[in-house]
């Protein structure tokens, strides 16, 4: 193959094109595109640039605290305290460490998202067509094109049919562009190609089919550096809202820092390296410096626990909003149903027949009544049948013994049709070939083919049955006459196929004149003879029968918003379980409400049948307005404007456009509405994990706050000094806090109404059960401090049963606050979590170190114990314990205002 990097294709015609990447109509045999992967490397463009591992490692050391604490470590180093110099650098390392292992977490957490949703792309491989991975595309593939996909690589077109492209991102013109097979100058613009596709752009509207030109780096979009995509930071409202947090809380323990040294130096006479060190454990004490880093891992978390349910969170922020939705509104086919699309019965003229079989396989019987119907034996079913494998752009593949579809799941319906009549659908496809075609689109609702046929032009036509009733003069009876059209009869029918749950299509005839070469909306809009209807069905899933009680016991609402016909979406909303299914309000009705009419109907019911993309926004903002928090599903390019409104988009993976991809905060990898489900609860779950870290870390740095500021201000003995405080926080409140992240859902979890939207993370409840649990920990410390020093034993002894009572402290409070919204005293509390026995074990090795070591003990100042005193120490722990979960049944029982949120 010649040279291609400097061809100017726009310029050739189709022939040409495909004979200069020696390609052909039919596409790429695969051993052929295989090779050319090979040559040209993987269509995708450069990775963005990635500072340095030193680089992002030096960057953990860039923020107020660290610089509190090298300062800190600085003066104690020119006054010789060597041990507590050492301690604190070992502090500020492992926070570093900890924030640089992270980091890397949550970018292989990103890489593996962006793998996710890399998009895919229809190609024709060997006359076959196929769906292959948009990086696996090469030049001289031919793509497919429908309206909503993304272009996946440049191409010269060779066929397009209405086909219109957003090129706004390479040539900023905000009107699509009409696209057509004809070659253009040489000095055209970009813009002016409409001959051309460019990777990045999106299909608007129409067909067509390209022959891929340039890939990678070498298409117009890689040639832009700055079109290439940034990565996107692991940051939400919460993490932010506690890292400002965070920064004031360290000016005020600075500035009480200054006074307290003050203080303690000018009022109570204490030597200032004494009273230094008082106030450097104060300040490490005080400042939450891990909180930011433990809420962001459990952010991390909870995105990589999401994705193994099929739910890929595209941006953070969403996993807070997940937790306040109030309203689902979902499609209905393949999100609450299994989008295996089955055609169920036929009518024609004369009776109505049943079709047996299930999936796409072309196994299956035509029975009237209880008698099966050979094909050839009836008038019309060969010319339902041809129409059913004909007027279609679907293409089925056995693959493992299961029939899949490549394309609408409606079509291969119909093309499975056409094997159960007796039809070989590649057979039919070759011996009648098309000629040209009028795309569905969602404006006209209907898809016109052209084939030659027995030495005549026959043109198909199928789509919405109220549409093709309309444009039908005849109908073709049992005996294969045509004869005047019986509307009554035919909306008869239809109503009742739609009100056994099946969604209604209809199958018309026309012939053309033999000098036909191209149809336009002028040939079909009259004068069709109908054949029949189909009525296909799509059974419920049974996970989102389940899912959908979940989520009103969980205070949502489940709204579908579907485009099919009224019976059929009442018909499968009884099967889902939605509770309003008495009215079903329609597209048309809404169209003729106003804002306080359409509220009202949105609370009374929960079907919206026959809707456009323009119905769904209209509801979201009714909704919306009504105070409501809304998550919205959506697969089409035209739901973008609705996904991108709704508090909580969420895209079709399978079969949504990468339109929708990419307005949606989540997407669901299987289309599943359980999975919608699943991530509410994941967002939930999360947000219950984050809370429980911030009412964990900060008591605990309250109690060891509150006591060095008692001891300071009345003249007490420090009762545990600067470095063993450090030594608390390096190694038992980090390893407990991030435990938490990895908590399972509470069981009343998705018992409980959604959170409002504008809580505050400092909630009163969280602010009094700071304020309570620091009580009782600086209460702890002092009374096991003293206690000790009563007995008689020394300084250095008594702070080791002190450090030691705050660690135990600290373990109990754990498992209290696993469950915020129920008690710890049963088997699965105190049994724990896999995450929080490892924290547990691991913290208990280290204190054990700390008191019975000699090296620690020299170190830290600190003690071995004895059995006794090891006893006295648990419990503490245990009396804490008891106490908070005697707190938590009195908020539970009388406070009902102030449940946790």
């Amino acid at each position: 193959m010649a040279d291609i990097e400097n061809k100017a294709f726009h310029t050739l015609d189709k022939a040409a094109a495909l004979e200069a990447l020696e390609s052909s109509e039919k596409g790429l045999l695969p051993e052929e595109a295989a090779a050319r992967l090979e040559k040209y490397g993987p269509n995708a463009l450069p990775e963005p640039e990635k500072r340095s591992i030193v680089m992002r490692f030096l960057s953990h050391f860039h923020n107020t605290l660290i610089y509190v604490l090298l300062g800190a470590a600085f003066v104690t180093l020119l006054m010789a305290h060597y041990i507590d110099t050492a301690v604190i650098l070992a502090v500020v390392l492992v926070n570093a460490v900890i924030g640089f292992i992270q980091e890397g977490k949550a970018e292989k957490a990103l890489d593996a998202i962006r793998k996710m949703l890399s998009p895919t792309a229809a190609v024709l491989r060997g006359g076959r067509r196929v769906t292959v991975d948009g990086t696996e595309i090469v030049p001289g593939d031919l793509v497919l094109l429908e309206a909503g996909d993304k272009v996946p690589a440049d191409l010269r077109l060779i066929a397009a049919h209405g086909l219109l492209i957003e090129e706004a991102v390479l040539t900023g013109e905000s009107v699509p562009a009409e696209k057509d097979t004809h070659k253009a100058a040489e000095e055209a613009s970009l813009g002016d190609r409409h001959c051309m596709a460019f990777k990045g752009t999106l299909v608007a509207a129409g067909e067509g089919t390209g022959l891929v030109v340039a890939t990678g780096q070498k298409t117009e979009i890689g040639k832009i550096s700055d079109m290439l995509a940034n990565v996107e930071t692991l940051t939400t409202p919460l993490v932010r809202q506690m890292a400002v947090f965070a920064k004031y809380l360290t000016g005020f323990i600075l500035v009480f820092a200054a006074l307290m040294t003050a203080f303690g130096f000018l009022v109570r006479g204490m030597a200032f390296p004494e009273i230094f060190m008082a106030v450097v454990g104060l300040s490490v004490a005080a400042i939450p410096e891990g909180l930011p880093t433990i809420l962001t891992i459990t952010l991390a978390i909870g995105v990589q626990a999401m994705a193994k349910r099929h739910a890929i969170v595209r941006r953070m922020p969403a996993i807070e909003t997940l937790g306040s939705v109030s309203v689902i509104c979902t499609d209905k086919t393949g999100t609450l149903t299994r989008n295996e699309m089955t055609v169920a019965s036929i009518a024609t003229a004369e009776e109505v027949l049943t079709v047996t079989g299930t999936g796409y396989g072309p196994e299956g019987d035509i029975k009237n009544g209880d008698r099966k119907i050979k094909a050839d034996d009836h008038a019309l079913l060969p010319e339902i049948a041809r129409g059913a494998v004909l007027c279609n752009n679907a293409a089925l593949q056995e693959k493992d013994g299961t029939w899949v579809v490549e394309g609408d799941p409606m079509e291969g319906a119909l093309l499975a049709l056409g094997g159960k009549c007796g039809f070989a659908v590649e057979e039919t496809q070759e011996k009648y070939p098309r000629l040209d075609t009028i795309p569905f689109d969602a404006k006209h609702r209907f898809m016109a083919t052209l084939h030659e046929m027995e030495g005549e032009k026959r043109i198909f036509v199928k789509g919405a049955p109220e549409r093709v009733l309309d444009m039908c003069a005849a109908a073709r009876g049992a005996d294969g006459q045509d004869k005047k059209i019986d509307k009554k009869y035919w909306l008869k029918a239809i109503e009742e196929i739609a009100a056994e749950g099946q969604r209604v299509l209809a199958v018309a005839v026309k012939t053309a004149a033999k000098n036909t070469a191209e149809i336009g909306f002028e040939d079909v809009e009259s004068g069709l003879v109908l054949l029949g209807l189909w009525g296909l069905i799509d059974p419920p899933r049974d996970e989102a029968i389940v899912a959908v009680k979940e989520c009103r016991e969980a205070g949502i609402s489940v709204k579908m918003i579907t485009g099919d016909h009224a019976a059929t979406a009442a018909a499968i909303a009884r099967q889902i379980g939605l509770e309003k299914t008495q009215r079903v309000v329609t597209g048309a009705e809404i169209d003729g409400m106003d804002d306080a009419a359409l509220t009202k109907a949105v609370s009374e019911s929960d079907v919206f049948a026959r809707t456009s993309p323009a119905h769904k926004l209209r509801l979201i903002e009714v909704l919306q307005a009504d105070g409501k928090v809304i998550a919205m599903t959506g697969d089409g390019v035209n739901d973008a404007p609705a996904l991108k409104r709704a508090d909580i988009g969420i895209a079709m993976g399978r079969k949504g456009s990468e339109a929708a991809k990419e307005a949606a905060e989540i997407v669901l990898t299987d289309d599943n509405f359980a999975s919608i489900a699943a991530a509410v609860r994941g967002g939930r779950t999360v947000y219950d994990n984050l809370k429980k870290a911030i009412a964990f870390l900060l008591p605990v740095n309250g109690g060891e706050s509150f006591s060095l500021v008692a001891a300071i201000l009345f003249g007490l003995t420090l009762p545990i000094t600067a470095v063993q405080i450090l030594w608390v926080n390096m190694v038992s409140s980090v390893a407990l806090a991030l435990s938490l992240a990895f908590e399972p859902p509470e069981q009343q979890v998705m018992k409980r109404p959604p959170r409002p939207p504008n809580t505050p993370v400092l909630s009163p409840f969280l602010l009094w059960r700071i304020a309570f649990v620091s009580a009782l920990f600086c209460i702890g410390i002092f009374a096991q401090f003293t206690l000790a020093q009563a007995a008689g034993l020394d300084v250095e002894t008594a702070r080791t049963m002190a450090v030691n009572t705050l660690v135990v402290m600290e373990i109990f409070y754990l498992f209290s606050i696993r469950y915020t919204h129920g008690t710890s005293l049963t088997f699965e509390g105190v049994l724990g979590t896999p995450a929080v026995l490892i924290a547990v074990a691991a913290v208990t090795v280290l204190q054990f170190l700390f008191t019975y070591t000699p090296f620690m003990n020299v170190f830290f100042g600190s003690n071995p114990l004895t059995f006794m005193q090891g006893v006295q120490v648990v419990a503490f722990g245990v009396a804490v314990l008891f106490l908070l979960e005697t707190e938590k049944f009195i908020v539970r029982r009388f406070v009902k205002k102030e449940k946790p949120a």
